[in-house]
């Protein structure tokens, strides 16, 4: 088909997807929520994963660069920069095509949170035009350990690519991350949406000029997210969404003019994900092609349609080469984290029949013709599968269904959470105490999605079985669009048409709660606690908190031990001991029925205050 596609009128593809077997909107509304889970940093006082607190608060700074903030991409705690900006292209990518449904569920201010609490970390990330930092910590030293993030031991270098150690894969796909995370902000947040593109057209220039394996700068990554692909993948992809965020005739050459040398053309492929991004450019593509945007490139453009119907014809199993399944009829690829390219395809197979109905399209395999129906009723069975449509009945997303993983391996979750016991996890006591336990998670991580059964649908649900039970943010990723396609239909608009969002309902961060005043059992303190001022200071908020402890007894008080934990700032009123604080050197006692006030500043919430000891005289 030439540049000049006629869109014929909408042809809604009239399925039965509300199947009374899911609850898709709540799957959906759990897939977000597994993110807040994977934070790293200072996390908001509307933090919804309680069991969570801050962690990584000085990441960066042994480089001189303020890299605190993101996601751990899995079960660890290292910030992998790769996966991490192919999750939020994916997050993205989903809120581009699916937001209106979203935002039908309640969730598309939940959903765009999740994508900024991406981007603000790779904003950081990319502090010079030509420098990129592509990953905090390491995986050798971590995978040493078995730690919650809050107790982290572990090395936190940071590694990053620069003109002389070039990374065009890491820098293409961040900025593809970029990009597309500019397109859903166009709108509700123009001012941080310029930013994003202004971080994103450099990074493709850095990419592009600099060629090289991003792991062969970071060494350190090889063992565990290498780049086999390479990347032309990357530099077509990051091309693909910066021409639809910006409508520059420049990124449209670029894939016109350099698809068949960078492999969009030629590859045909099998399979998606962080690693091997053809099948996604090759979709994108084609909706350029379809949408009659292809001009002068035609031919190459529809090269790059062949090899996306070659993709889908091979997960129907109506290819020259199909995609293997399970006897439950699971796509399989590999036995290690297998879900990340279930859920990628389905993601693919969902946009792309949403594509071919807007223009009327069947696809032609090789054993047969394939309705866009179709495509989306065989992603829906991969999602249902994963939802608990298999031999085993047991679903793959953590905290969905009457059955599904308990013993996850996930450090964070396996580990009591730091609010409930704050002793210490050492980096081996943690492998001991927590790691070994045969009993299930103490924290639930809600929403996540492990990497799924072997290739006979057979499943262990055991913490050291990581190649089954670790899950990843890359598995979620592509499930925010499917389920909320799922969940909403196709809202009876044509796919190729732009997608207006409507604003989001993002929740607000509201200043820190001043806590209710704590009296300890048994003790004759009451504690009181309240923000008296806020001030912006680079982009950050900092609170100054009043901490008023009164002592309600009877008698006088000598010998007051105060301890502070989640204490980010300086502090003012008391004197520092050995195993805490106590009076300030001109204050010997506290009178019955008297108070002593002290303050301190951070950028957080109240800090965690009990009296630990006193004397009554």
């Amino acid at each position: 088909m030439g540049g000049a596609v006629v869109l014929f009128s909408v042809l809604l593809v009239l399925v039965p997807l509300a199947s009374a077997g899911h609850d898709y909107g709540k799957a959906l509304s759990k897939s977000i929520l597994f993110f807040e889970a994977q934070r790293s940093g200072y996390l908001p006082s509307n933090q919804r994963v309680t069991w969570r607190a801050d962690s990584g608060l000085l990441d960066g700074k042994a480089n001189g660069v303020d890299l605190v903030g993101g996601y751990y991409d899995a079960g660890d705690n290292v910030k992998f920069g790769l996966p991490m900006a192919f999750t939020i292209t994916m997050m993205a990518w989903s809120i581009a095509e699916y937001g209106k449904q979203m935002a039908a569920t309640g969730e598309l201010g939940h959903a765009m949170e999740a994508v900024k609490w991406g981007t603000d970390y790779l904003i950081k990330a990319h502090s010079e035009p030509h420098v990129l930092y592509g990953e905090v910590g390491d995986g050798n030293s971590d995978h040493y350990c078995w730690q919650r993030p809050e107790d982290m031991t572990t090395s936190r270098m940071a590694y990053r690519i620069d003109a002389d150690h070039p990374g065009s894969d890491l820098a293409g796909e961040t900025a593809a991350a970029m990009a597309s995370a500019s397109v859903i902000f166009r709108r509700s947040n123009p001012a941080y949406s310029g930013q994003l593109l202004s971080h994103a057209t450099q990074l493709f220039e850095f990419a592009d000029k600099y060629r090289g394996k991003y792991d062969r700068s970071i060494t350190v990554a090889q063992k565990y997210y290498q780049s086999i692909s390479g990347y032309g993948d990357e530099l077509l992809w990051a091309a693909a969404w910066l021409y639809r965020a910006t409508n520059d005739r420049y990124y449209l050459d670029y894939l016109g003019n350099n698809g068949d040398a960078l492999g969009g053309t030629g590859w045909a492929m099998t399979e998606f994900g962080w690693d091997v991004k053809y099948a996604g450019v090759q979709v994108l593509a084609s909706k350029l092609l379809l949408q009659g945007k292809a001009a002068h490139h035609s031919p190459v453009f529809e090269r790059y349609q062949q090899k996306a119907e070659y993709f889908m014809c091979s997960c129907l199993g109506k290819g020259p080469r199909n995609v293997q399944r399970t006897p439950g009829g699971l796509l399989f690829r590999q036995r290690w984290n297998n879900l990340q390219f279930v859920t990628g395809a389905s993601f693919l197979l969902t946009v792309y029949s949403d594509y071919l109905s807007a223009t009327g399209r069947n696809i032609q395999c090789s054993a047969g013709t394939a309705m866009p129906s179709e495509l989306l009723m065989f992603a829906k069975s991969q999602i249902d599968y994963i939802l608990g449509d298999n031999p085993r009945a047991t679903s793959y997303m953590v905290g969905y269904g009457g059955t599904y993983p308990q013993q996850v391996h996930h450090r964070a979750s396996s580990i009591v959470s730091i609010k409930v016991d704050p002793t210490f996890v050492s980096c081996r006591g943690g492998y001991q105490a927590w790691f070994s336990r045969k009993a299930g998670d103490p924290n639930l991580l809600d929403g996540a999605i492990v990497g799924g059964p072997d290739a006979y649908d057979n499943f262990a649900d055991q913490r050291d079985n990581y190649e089954q039970t670790e899950p990843a943010t890359y598995n979620n990723a592509p499930m925010l669009g499917v389920l909320a396609r799922l969940h909403g239909g196709n809202g009876a608009f044509s796919q190729l048409l732009p997608v207006v969002l409507p604003a989001p309902n993002i929740p607000a961060k509201p200043k820190p709660s001043t806590p209710a005043p704590v009296s300890q059992p048994n003790s004759p303190f009451v504690v009181e606690q309240r923000a008296t001022a806020s001030w912006n200071q680079k982009g950050k908020t900092y609170y100054r908190y009043s901490t008023v402890v009164t002592n309600k007894s009877s008698k006088n008080v000598k010998d007051l031990k105060i301890s502070i934990s989640k204490l980010y700032g300086p502090l003012w009123g008391l004197s520092k001991s050995s195993n805490g604080f106590g009076f300030p050197t001109w204050l010997s006692s506290l009178p019955a029925g008297k108070s002593l006030e002290f303050v301190y500043i951070h950028a957080a919430s109240p800090a965690d205050i009990l009296v630990s000891g006193y004397t009554l005289v």
